[in-house]
């Protein structure tokens, strides 16, 4: 088994619904959910002009390998009716693969790392409360340390009873 963490998003509909839902179809007898963040609202970053979003962050124990997770969190997004109409735009759902293990893998359908994760306070701040130590499997740098140069985008957290 290999410890990942995602990052999940919506902004459409019940956003707070479409996360647990999101969850839900995620355990299955191969991935299970072992951890995860505090609710959070943060603003778009590249489509500006969209709804707010809510994010989360799950650590999860897999036996899965990286791009058969990738496939099942795909295979969730589009059961949950995820459209890519507008590159960056509005969503029901986004599962992002952020880190397996401490691997580095680079192919054309997966990066791991992800690529733009240390430029996203929505994933950050709600990774490091899960695991306040991670390093980045590239750089070798704290995370905390990446989270410390940001700037802006706006984040709060977000009470489970005020969701949505």
């Amino acid at each position: 088994m290999k410890t990942a963490y995602l990052s999940l998003g919506s902004n459409l509909g019940n956003r707070a619904q479409n996360l647990n839902t999101a969850l839900e179809l995620l355990e299955q007898p191969r991935v299970h959910v072992t951890r995860r963040s505090s609710l959070y609202e943060t603003e778009p970053q590249d489509l500006r002009h969209q709804p707010w979003f809510y994010n989360i962050v799950v650590e999860v124990e897999t036996a899965l390998f990286p791009l058969q997770l990738l496939n099942a969190t795909q295979r969730i997004e589009t059961r949950m009716g995820r459209q890519r109409l507008i590159p960056k735009g509005p969503r029901i759902i986004d599962i992002d693969l952020l880190l397996w293990g401490s691997f580095i893998i680079q192919t054309p359908k997966l990066q791991v790392p992800h690529p733009r994760m240390l430029d996203r306070r929505f994933v950050l701040e709600p990774l490091l409360e899960l695991a306040p130590a991670l390093r980045h499997p590239v750089t070798k740098q704290p995370l905390s340390s990446a989270l410390a140069a940001l700037r802006g985008q706006a984040i709060k957290r977000v009470p489970i009873e005020a969701a949505d």
